[in-house]
Order: C-alpha cells, then sequence, then structure tokens
C-alpha cells in the first residue's frame, strides 16, 4: 500500500509538472518557436486570461466558459498588439524584445494601478481525494487532461487545416507565400492571437488555484521560455517532450529538497541541454530523421 502510494503520487506530481509546462509554453512556443518573436508579454497574457476569467465568474458565468472568455479576450488582444507593435519588428528581433518588454510593463502596472497590488481567486473548483492517506485535488487532474487537449488541438489546427498549411508557409518561406497570393499580414496576425490565447488560457485555467496579482505572469514565464528553448523551435516536436523532461526534473528535485531545488533544476536542464543539442530536442529529432 506505501508503494502504491508513493507511486502515485510521483505520478501526480509529474502530471501537475507536466500540465504547467505545456500549458505556461505553448503559447510563448506558437510565438518565438514558430515566428521568432521574442514575446516578454507572453506573462502579461497570462494574467490578462486570468483577470478577465475571474470577473466573468463574479459576473455570474459558469466557470470553463469564463475561462473561454478569458482565452478569448487575450487572443484578441494580441492580434491588437501585432497589428500596432510587433508586425514592424518581425526582421529586427532585439527591438521586438524592447518593445514586448515596454508592453509587459505597462501592462502590469496599469493592473495595479487599476485593480490594486491583489485580486481574491475564484478558489479550487471539484474537491478533493485521498490516496494512502494523501489529498489530491481533482482540479489538478482537469489540468492534465487540458494539457493534453492543448497539444492535441495545436497538431490538429496546424497540420490538418487549411489555416495550419498557410501559417507553416508563410512563417517558413514569407515572400513564396505572399508571391502566391496568401495574406500573410493576416496570417501572422492570427497566429500571433492564438498564441496569446493560448497564454490567456492558461491564466484562466489556473486562476482559481492562486491569488491573482499584477506580475503573476512571472510565475509562468521563465518556465516557459526553459521549455520552449528545450524543446527547440517546432512545438509539435520539442514542447511535449521538453514538458516531459523538465517535470521529472522538477517533480524530483521539488519533492527531495522542495521547489527552489525544481526551479535550480530547470535551469541547470536549459545549460546542459543549449550545450550539448544547440536547436534542442527538435534539431536532435530532427537530424536523426535526415
Amino acid at each position: 500500500m506505501e508503494l502504491l502510494s508513493f507511486v502515485f503520487a510521483s505520478l501526480y506530481q509529474f502530471g501537475d509538472a507536466f500540465a504547467f509546462l505545456v500549458l505556461a509554453a505553448c503559447g510563448l512556443a506558437v510565438i518565438f518557436g514558430m515566428m521568432g518573436v521574442i514575446n516578454l508579454a507572453h506573462g502579461e497574457f497570462i494574467m490578462c486570461g486570468a483577470y478577465v476569467t475571474v470577473f466573468a465568474v463574479r459576473a455570474g458565468v459558469p466557470l470553463p466558459l469564463a475561462i473561454l472568455c478569458g482565452s478569448l479576450f487575450a487572443g484578441v488582444v494580441g492580434i491588437i498588439l501585432e497589428r500596432l507593435v510587433v508586425q514592424k519588428l518581425y526582421t529586427r528581433p532585439l527591438d521586438s524584445i524592447l518593445a514586448t518588454w515596454g508592453v509587459s510593463l505597462i501592462a502590469s502596472q496599469g493592473t495595479l494601478i487599476l485593480f490594486g497590488p491583489t485580486m481574491q481567486g475564484v478558489g479550487t473548483p471539484l474537491g478533493s481525494f485521498s490516496v494512502g492517506g494523501l489529498s489530491y485535488s481533482y482540479y489538478r487532474l482537469v489540468l492534465i487532461a487540458a494539457a493534453i487537449l492543448v497539444l492535441v488541438l495545436l497538431y490538429l489546427v496546424f497540420n490538418k487545416t487549411r489555416f495550419g498549411v498557410l501559417a507553416r508557409a508563410t512563417i517558413q518561406v514569407p515572400h513564396m507565400a505572399n508571391a502566391l497570393g496568401v495574406d500573410t499580414r493576416r496570417v501572422y496576425a492570427l497566429t500571433f492571437g492564438i498564441g496569446a490565447a493560448l497564454a490567456g488560457l492558461t491564466g484562466g485555467l489556473y486562476a482559481p488555484t492562486m491569488t491573482l496579482v499584477p506580475t503573476m505572469g512571472s510565475t509562468f514565464i521563465m518556465e516557459a521560455f526553459v521549455t520552449v528553448v528545450v524543446g527547440g523551435s517546432d512545438v509539435f516536436l520539442g514542447t511535449a517532450p521538453a514538458a516531459a523532461l523538465l517535470a521529472v526534473i522538477k517533480a524530483g528535485l521539488t519533492s527531495w529538497q522542495g521547489q527552489l531545488f525544481g526551479q535550480v533544476g530547470l535551469l541547470i536542464a536549459v545549460i546542459i541541454v543549449i550545450r550539448l543539442l544547440p536547436k534542442g530536442i527538435t534539431g536532435f529529432i530532427l537530424k536523426d530523421r535526415t
């Protein structure tokens, strides 16, 4: 019985860490991994989704629809940001870093002024269950399922739909796609919006699990960047294996020595991967295929 309890606790911690890394990184993987834009406002899109979700729940909207509202709102904000700021910076990566960093500061400080330093969450739904005398949250299992579902939907959107084909063509060879009549500006805007919507979805999903603060995006952005860098440029080949690898490291070190060691382990892992696999897990997989 003790062995079963230990195994379940280990799998639960791994799944929880995996879900956090996948959900935090997917939006960034689309914007940074696919589009090459280093979006330092990624955490603020997550915050946006969380705040909108809480406001919607307080207005009487059921939690699943409130999460969808947060995701859609963040996506719309992302499209507007792409049109007004990012669109002119695709060939200027350093300028895109500065611009999105400025947007993140404006968003976090604006939220602080408008809504104060903290906002009460909506409470974790669904209750808990016990295994071997330890209590576990059902909602964490929902987050694990949501992470897997997001990966599947991303694969279907970018590999099985006309928009996905146009998006990959535009991002890989933009001048050729433009010559063939593809509205590349629209594709870039929608792709950026999808990445922002995924970030908003992450914020909405985790809003019931935490107290909302204007700087809550920083909780996610470090681990999101680490996952994307370890995974490499391909959101489908790299993100899931990178999240699985890093989840093992994080869950193991966190259960052994606490959360700080888990964070340090992630940073050490990305240093090692960059040294051994400069193009991440994606580069390693694609190299084996050639």
